[in-house]
């Protein structure tokens, strides 16, 4: 890798000098914490329906276990819809680090977008508990899931315009591992929420949803750029733009030094740090490459594992006998089990600088502990294989959502790339609600079982592909300059062919 211009800003392979560290560290603590958190609340948003069930909500709002289904899958049309669009709008600036730069170039960037977002989800979460009937139910799904749509893409882009492409996958690993403690604290969160039944004359179910609701939109500030005072009274939503905000004295905290080491480093690793004007071929650029239809396909494997498992753990662990109390808190271990492995296998698969082995060994395990599940009559066999499947199941997607960021070049390219990973991934999830049925829930539903099982195999079939697939191409392109073969590409070039010249490197 090329070294840029100051001493300060050398970046040898995957190494930094001191004086990056401690950059990257600086901004690890403004961006992580606060992404992370979101992410927890947005998964916790989305999932606790399945707490809800158990705990009344079908029998009151009279929806048949049919319908309670496709008030699942509801949710994740409105997230595949707005999926896209909603990155675009992220994207759509003329700043590489436009989240450094106040006011903004366009109103619809991320310091604006994010902030937007999770308080208009936390309102519709809030509306879960305020419905009355069936299409109640299916109406603020639907908005739900067009709200929370542009939470991970736009949080997984903006930190492609901040990292380098090896540093990504740990912090998206971190970031996703809230969707992991989400499943941790909704168990716990039910189950003392539940305690509430009666209080203002609602049902305990209902204050699951408002009281989750209320804590990820809290109060939301008069002045969205300036409510770094709100921070300390725990209020989610304004923690977002208080960080975001570049008018804020504190945002980030990077002198004039480090921001141009930041672009210099990025400069040199990728596109993040070069100024691109968007431009609508490279959505067309997106939508044509095979590389980003495959790790779309990958993600929708996996995506309907994680969300069959997430939306129905609950009812899979109190059909082994337990009552809904129990059920509600044996829910916390397999998620906790999840997050470990998470950020234990990233860590490796970030030192190894390698992801689909990783990724085909989480899929291994998971499929491990379906058969478990599956085969096995002992309750307790039983629970043991939730809790592989769980840490297979979220590792497996910590490490493939970050893969396109890293290896998809061009900002806008890239925006798209990531969205429609997401988009064609919760396709699968739509399938996963639809297919875990009560007419096929007999044995732990074993039938559903047994088809996420072939999901996971069809996901190890498209990792083997991109492994395969980029590891040829970047033999083919080293041999190509070995050989003196490559065509001289200007910078400007460089940037407009992105992942397509010669001197570009797959990560696999």
């Amino acid at each position: 890798m090329s070294t840029v211009s100051e001493k300060n800003s050398v970046v040898e392979g995957d190494r930094v000098s001191v004086e990056d560290d401690r950059l990257l560290r600086k901004v690890d603590r403004r961006l992580l914490p606060v992404f992370t958190l979101l992410y927890l609340l947005s998964f916790l948003d989305r999932s606790n329906i399945g707490n809800a069930k158990i705990d009344g909500m079908t029998t009151d709002l009279g929806v048949s276990p049919a319908s309670y289904n496709t008030a699942l899958a509801i949710y994740f049309v409105g997230y595949v819809v707005f999926e896209v669009p909603a990155n675009v709008c992220a994207a759509n600036s003329n700043s590489p680090l436009q989240l450094t730069s106040f006011p903004p170039d366009d109103k619809c960037n991320p310091q604006v977008w994010l902030p937007s977002l999770t308080l208009a989800w936390g309102i519709v979460s809030i509306g879960q508990g305020l419905v009355k009937n069936q299409a109640g139910l299916f109406g603020i799904r639907f908005l739900l899931g067009a709200t929370e749509a542009g939470l991970f893409p736009g949080v997984v882009y903006v930190f492609s315009v901040y990292y380098l492409r090896h540093e990504r996958s740990w912090r998206v690993a971190i970031f996703f591992g809230g969707a992991a403690l989400a499943g941790a604290f909704g168990g716990i969160f039910a189950y003392c929420i539940g305690l509430m039944n009666g209080v203002g004359g609602r049902r305990g179910w209902q204050w699951i949803f408002i009281l989750e609701g209320i804590l990820t939109s809290g109060r939301f500030p008069h002045r969205i750029f300036h409510c770094a005072h709100l921070v300390s009274r725990c209020q989610i939503c304004a923690c977002s733009p208080s960080v975001l905000s570049p008018q804020n004295v504190n945002l980030l905290q990077l002198s004039e030094t480090e921001k141009t080491r930041l672009l210099d480093r990025l400069r040199a690793d990728s596109d993040a740090g070069t100024d691109q004007v968007f431009k609508w071929s490279s959505v067309r650029d997106a939508f044509s490459d095979h590389l980003v239809w495959a790790y779309a396909f990958l993600f929708h494997g996996f995506s309907f594992v994680l969300y069959s498992l997430s939306l129905f753990l609950p009812t899979i662990i109190a059909g082994l006998g337990f009552k809904t109390w129990q059920a509600q808190l044996m829910t916390v271990p397999p998620n906790v089990l999840a997050s470990f492995s998470i950020w234990t296998t990233v860590y490796f698969s970030s030192k190894y600088n390698v992801r689909a082995p990783f990724i085909i060994g989480a899929a291994i395990v998971s499929i491990i502990g379906y058969i478990l599940l599956i085969a096995c009559t002992s309750a307790g066999l039983q629970y043991f294989g939730v809790h592989l499947a769980a840490a297979g199941v979220y590792t497996g997607n910590s490490l493939l959502l970050s893969w396109p960021g890293e290896n998809v070049s061009g900002q806008a390219k890239r925006a798209v790339a990531v969205a429609l990973q997401i988009s064609v991934g919760d396709i699968g999830a739509i399938a996963g609600c639809l297919i875990y049925r009560p007419t096929l829930s007999s044995h732990l539903y074993r039938t559903p079982n047994l088809i996420a099982i072939g999901y996971l195999l069809f996901a190890i079939m498209m990792t083997t592909y991109l492994w395969v697939v980029m590891s040829v191409e970047n033999r083919r392109r080293d041999r190509l300059l070995s050989k003196g073969e490559a065509k001289e590409e200007t910078e400007e070039e460089r940037i407009r062919l992105g992942d397509r010249s010669v001197r570009y490197r797959y990560r696999i």
